[in-house]
């Protein structure tokens, strides 16, 4: 095993310790995880670049509060089943945040190692853990608080719903999670492909809170099959609505209804929980583009440019109205893909898609653009040219701008305050709403945020859950 070595009187530095990946040439053109996960070796070599220390920074930078330091130090003893455990206090979810959290923003980014270098590489650790867990299943399942006879109805599989499901599992209650979709997981599964996140990650996890005692009831649309005031009337003490953020927004340009033209929510449930690229195994249409642009920069607009290219894109661009600076996509997503040919195309916003006689698309047209003051989110404006319109050969356009929340269940529940975008109104530190044992978090009250952040509300919301079902609103 490789070990520190000893320069000069002094201890050399371990550098971080790299992940293998697919080389892009091939990955651009499969399915499959592109890291390929490391060695034991190496993640503990890379543990032992934790300094364990004393007032932990990366702990307060984690939304859900995972002892790093402590897992971290069983890794390096290759006490890798205790360090699962460890994790498990405080995530039911570690292989899926191993791979699609932002760590360089939260745990990571406040890493004091990172503060002269590379921060301890957090995510490949916890990713390796849960890894190791799901192949040799050694670890115990956490241990449950004895039953309280209350029931709790949880509305949506996703990583929020997902995380008040385990906490209160673990707390003694009884907890049944209805899914409207026909596979759980919610935006895990349809939103996120299958070469970042595998869906048999997802599974896994899912059917570990199944085996702690957690109900999924799928192809369950609450709001339309039965309402949160019935659930009610059958018997549950509170309901937690985590159904996320899945309507699709789109530019408002003319020739938007072309054929050729996708929401990315559209777009990716076919090709992520739908299958559409197992075709024919699976017969679900999606449209094959040659020329694919994609509207938009953020981690969902990569995917789906990225999606394009193993479908069988030619050309996969994103066109995006801001320059790299602004781009929100994390930087890693963003890396991969430029490894992979996708072209960016900065400063440049669409005007119109252009049809063949057929309404298929042929064609956009584009303006240039340039930046003046930040607006509210805090990035420069774009501002149009004059006079710069161009356009772009295109057979596929995905429109990868953001989505809002879905009204089936909102508009169908009585007493349920909604804000003026349509997202439910919910205390920040509790995420109780303003209808009696109903609280929610998640995208469905920040908008599109991180699988983390949605975890973090999810573990905020079942303390209070707990609390109320203990001693009353």
């Amino acid at each position: 095993m490789a070990e520190e070595k000893v320069k000069k009187g002094k201890k050399e530095k371990i550098p971080r310790q790299p992940m293998p990946e697919q080389n892009p040439e091939v990955r651009a053109k499969n399915f499959e995880e592109v890291p390929t996960g490391q060695n034991a070796e190496a993640i503990i070599l890379e543990a032992k670049r934790c300094m364990e220390c004393k007032k932990p920074a990366c702990v307060e930078g984690c939304p859900v509060e995972i002892d790093i330091p402590g897992f971290i130090k069983l890794v390096k003893e290759a006490q890798f089943t205790e360090a699962i455990t460890k994790i498990w206090e405080k995530s039911t979810l570690p292989a899926v945040c191993g791979r699609v959290c932002p760590q360089e923003m939260q745990c990571e980014g406040r890493c004091i190692v990172g503060k002269k270098g590379d921060p301890v590489a957090i995510g490949n650790i916890e990713r390796f853990v849960a890894d190791y867990e799901r192949k040799f299943k050694k670890a115990s399942l956490p241990k449950k608080a004895a039953s309280t006879g209350k029931k709790v109805a949880v509305v949506g599989s996703g990583p929020s719903g997902l995380t008040v499901a385990g906490d209160l599992i673990l707390k003694g209650h009884e907890v049944t999670v209805f899914e409207a979709f026909h596979k759980p997981g919610g935006v895990l599964v349809y939103g996120i492909p299958e070469f970042r996140l595998p869906k048999e990650i997802v599974f896994s996890e899912v059917a570990g809170l199944e085996k702690m005692g957690a109900k999924v009831e799928c192809n369950a649309v609450i709001g339309r099959t039965v309402s949160i005031d019935e659930l009610f009337e059958e018997g549950y003490d509170a309901a937690y609505l985590g159904v996320g953020a899945g309507l699709p927004r789109f530019l408002g340009v003319e020739g938007e209804n072309l054929i050729g033209i996708y929401s990315a929510n559209e777009y990716l449930t076919r090709s992520n929980l739908m299958k559409a690229y197992l075709f024919p195994e699976f017969d679900t249409p999606v449209i094959r583009g040659k020329k694919v642009i994609t509207l938009g920069a953020g981690n969902v607009a990569m995917d789906s440019a990225r999606t394009a290219l193993r479908l069988g894109a030619e050309k996969s661009l994103i066109v995006y109205r801001r320059s790299m600076e602004e781009v929100p996509a994390r930087g890693a997503e963003v890396h991969h893909a430029e490894e992979e040919g996708v072209e960016f195309h900065f400063l440049t916003a669409p005007t119109k898609f252009i049809g063949d006689d057929k309404g298929r698309l042929t064609r956009m047209e584009g303006l240039k653009m340039e930046l003046g003051e930040p607006d509210e989110s805090g990035r420069r404006r774009p501002i149009p040219i004059k006079d710069s319109e161009f356009e772009l050969e295109c057979d596929l356009a995905i429109i990868a701008v953001g989505a809002g929340p879905n009204p089936l269940l909102t508009q169908a529940t009585e007493g349920l305050e909604l804000n003026r975008w349509g997202y439910v109104v919910a205390d920040e530190k509790t995420g109780k709403t303003t209808k009696k044992g109903v609280w929610a978090g998640g995208d469905i009250v920040t908008g599109s945020a991180t699988v983390i952040l949605a975890m973090g509300a999810g573990r905020e919301a079942a303390n209070s859950i707990h609390d109320y079902l203990t001693w009353g609103w």
